[in-house]
């Protein structure tokens, strides 16, 4: 049996058991992304997927570095041929299709491929100096995992041109002020403690109607506005049909707290 230093993605639970919090583990090399880490996170994921009990995901690198990059040394060797008929990268975007929310805790570093991986989260949030960046220019290469497509819906045209082009560096107060992370935590205050706090607040409402909000949002970067809006309508108008609504409704009418079936 493997120890947790051998552990490339170290899988924990929260108090209440509802969140799951996955530690990005290779210390030594700053979290560094590989082809071999990610097929660990993807593996927990699919598991997590599964798990009707797990209502969150938390994904961190712990309280000192998110992720400083991908592994140059995989990659510096890379021939087109072989990055083009592997879509190499292509699977480190697993995170995408997972429809559990999940909560990014980032302190520290996260550069490159490390910022890509933040960006896919649903609720973003950081310590106030954390340093997100997209560097890649300076090793002859362009983002490859959502560094220029991501970034540009979240902060804009301009600033994403700004750190893709120049590979320039914010802090996490200034990526709280672009729009980049949901929240910044006071200085001193653990991430990963915050990042749990918000997971669990998520994971106390119902499991279909969380669901379908994270839904209704993803659809608003994909489809023409008056597409979403229909998405959204008929998202609104599906949660009638589900115990939740009457009980949510019913709750606030007779001024208690619901009790969620997610059904």
């Amino acid at each position: 049996m493997s120890s947790s230093a051998d552990q490339l993605v170290i899988p924990t639970r929260s108090d209440s058991n509802k969140v799951a919090i996955l530690t990005l583990n290779r210390p030594k090399a700053l979290n560094a992304l590989s082809t071999p880490l990610f097929k660990a996170l993807n593996a927990e994921l699919e598991k997590l997927e599964e798990d009707d009990g797990v209502r969150a995901i938390v994904i961190t690198g712990g309280e000192k570095v998110f992720a400083a990059g991908a592994d140059i040394k995989e990659m510096k060797d890379k021939e087109f041929a072989e990055a083009y008929t592997t879509n190499f990268l292509g699977s480190w975007n697993r995170l995408a299709s997972i429809r559990k929310p999940i909560i990014g805790a980032v302190a520290g570093y996260a550069l490159g491929g490390g910022c890509e991986l933040a960006m896919l989260s649903d609720i973003l949030i950081c310590t106030p100096n954390a340093v997100f960046a997209q560097p890649e220019i300076t090793l002859g290469i362009i983002p490859g995992m959502g560094g220029s497509q991501r970034l540009t819906s979240l902060v804009g045209k301009a600033r994403a041109m700004d750190m893709v082009l120049t590979g320039r560096k914010i802090d996490g107060v200034t990526a709280e002020r672009w729009g980049l992370v949901s929240r910044v935590t006071r200085e001193g205050e653990s991430v990963v403690q915050e990042a749990v706090k918000v997971a669990e607040t998520v994971a106390g409402f119902g499991r279909v109607a969380v669901q379908a909000g994270k839904e209704a949002v993803n659809g608003s970067l994909d489809l023409p506005l008056e597409q979403g809006l229909r998405l959204e309508r008929r998202l609104f108008q599906q949660l009638f049909a589900t115990q939740d609504q009457k009980e949510g409704m019913s709750a606030f009418a007779e001024k208690r707290k619901p009790s969620w079936t997610n059904k």
